[in-house]
């Protein structure tokens, strides 16, 4: 073989290898589209289909053939995973929404101080008699700065009613997908009851 065709060849089936780590990668919670483009499909095996598993229930591409580009994922495994994802989420608003105490005295903080901030520039510049030092710019956008981050920390706080609907959604999703998980593992169990007994 030529050594260009070689390495060519070489490179191609790098390639190859690394498009199917990326779609293995890619795999985690339930998918809304396989890699291919394809939609995803809620596959369920009958018995006639495989022998040791009736039931058994997958997320699959619409196009699928089994040669690693496409997704075919078991469905407990997606559900799981999902409700890993969105139970780190609820976790991250809860912390989030733990530090809304501490951002209310930021701001009570800062206010304060853009009313002693906006105090002393008014009683160095409004005398007359001294002209705007360098150090009074400086302390004006202090306050600009103070206030502008004020602003922002009051932004977040109208936020928080929100995130409270968003964290109960959340909440009720995952007991609605904890319910299905319990109720097709006990299904799961049964149907390998009868095809084992």
């Amino acid at each position: 073989m030529d050594p260009a065709e070689e390495r060519r060849e070489t490179k191609r089936q790098k390639e190859y290898i690394n498009m199917l780590g990326y779609v293995a990668d890619s795999e985690y919670g339930i998918p809304t589209r396989c890699p291919c483009g394809g939609r995803i499909i809620d596959e369920v095996w009958g018995k006639e289909d495989y022998d040791t598993l009736p039931g058994k229930r997958f997320f699959t591409c619409k196009n699928y053939q089994a040669d690693g580009f496409y997704y075919r994922q078991p469905w407990v495994i997606g559900v799981q995973e999902e409700i890993e994802c969105l139970t780190k989420r609820v976790e991250e608003a809860e912390q989030v929404i733990k530090g809304v105490p501490n951002l209310n005295k930021q701001i009570e903080t800062l206010e304060a101080q853009v009313k002693i901030f906006t105090g002393q520039v008014d009683n160095l510049t409004a005398d007359g008699f001294h002209y705007r030092q360098p150090w009074v710019i400086g302390v004006q956008e202090d306050i600009e700065c103070l206030t502008k981050r004020v602003e922002e920390a009051e932004q977040v706080i109208k936020g928080v009613p929100n995130l409270y609907k968003q964290i109960e959604t959340l909440e009720a999703h995952v007991k609605i997908l904890t319910g299905q998980v319990d109720n097709l593992t006990v299904q799961v169990a049964d149907l390998e009851k009868l095809c084992f007994e």
